[in-house]
């Protein structure tokens, strides 16, 4: 009798990168914003990391432990950048309480519901963020002004983010020519001297995380430069139109969560299209409906709004533009 033929279960191509090893390395890449999150908003900005990150390990570990009995798997890397991200979109000085209900929200049921790690739809970190804004509109909206110093707590002294001060001016009928007047420069927001969550402060830090992640492979450049190329594009077109209406590009660019969630939320390899095609209708997507909000709705920022939302679109993304599958021929044109 001849020698069964064993056939394993796909993939047949194997990688030395783990899904740990991506977690930690986007871990590495998130260590130049949180360190102008500390310079700005001082102890702050580490207890608030701390909490969330503690907080989102416990919640994983406590569901599959009691609810699922499964393994525990709060080792991988997930769970950890889970909080760093929550964190990353909350404001300093949130009440730890708060940070908890996101957390519990983010774990539970942004991730642990759909079964955790590769089963979510909706990237948790941002489940968690969308449901404290509905809840706690008004503490999600105090943005606590910089320290003077690294060891000082942010107070509950609110400074207006640039984004949520032009919408304010508009809406009163003010010009963007008497708005730019109270807004950081351009180089300040690139630096990250600015209001705002305590991850999307500065540019420029983000900017070198997202290097990182290019260089390492972890990322692909199709959803973070198309996001920032549509947004760019979009309201360049607006701004070219009426300048006294509408913000420059550079300045939606480099304020609120675009850059953030352009390479660090949006990136994510679970809630993200498989396909290089897919990856890029995803992205003008994201970049559309947060230009759409900004502008016209009545929130000032609308990043992640706009990912939770293509998010959702990803199944049918995957649907119509599937990877070519291996051994499959190319139908060739009878001439």
């Amino acid at each position: 009798m001849s020698q069964p033929i064993i056939i394993s279960a796909s993939p047949h191509v194997h990688s030395a990168k783990t899904s740990k090893k991506v977690m930690y390395d986007v871990v590495i890449a998130l260590i130049p914003a949180f360190l102008v999150s500390l310079y700005v908003f001082g102890i702050s900005a580490l207890i608030l990391t701390a909490v969330a990150v503690a907080s989102c390990l416990l919640f994983e570990y406590l569901i599959q432990k009691y609810l699922l009995k499964s393994e525990i798997t709060i080792g991988d890397g997930s769970a950890l950048i889970t909080g760093i991200l929550l964190a990353f979109n909350l404001p300093a000085g949130l009440p730890i309480w708060m940070i908890l209900v996101g957390s519990l929200v983010a774990i539970g049921i942004g991730k642990m519901s759909f079964g955790g790690l590769g089963f979510n739809i909706f990237n948790p970190a941002l489940v968690g963020r969308v449901f404290l804004l509905v809840s706690f509109p008004v503490q999600m909206t105090m943005w606590p002004t910089a320290v003077e110093n690294n060891t000082s707590i942010a107070d509950a002294v609110t400074g207006a983010t640039p984004l949520g001060m032009i919408k304010e001016g508009l809406m009163f009928g003010d010009t963007m020519t008497n708005i730019s007047a109270n807004l950081p420069s351009n180089m300040e927001m690139f630096l990250g001297i600015s209001g705002g969550s305590i991850g999307e402060m500065s540019a420029l830090a983000l900017l070198l995380g997202g290097i990182y992640l290019l260089a390492r492979k972890v990322i692909t450049w199709h959803i973070p430069v198309t996001i920032l190329v549509t947004m760019a594009v979009m309201t360049g077109v607006f701004w070219v139109i009426d300048p006294e209406s509408y913000a420059s590009p550079l300045i939606h660019i480099l304020s609120g969560g675009a850059i953030l969630g352009a390479f660090y939320m949006a990136t994510d390899m679970v809630t993200s299209p498989m396909t290089r095609k897919g990856m890029l209708i995803f992205a003008v997507g994201i970049a559309v409906i947060t230009v759409v909000i900004r502008l016209f709705g009545a929130y000032p920022e609308g990043v992640s709004f706009a990912i939770l939302i293509m998010n959702a679109f990803v199944p049918l993304i995957n649907t119509y533009f599937k990877p070519r599958r291996f051994g499959s021929k190319i139908k060739s044109k009878i001439v």
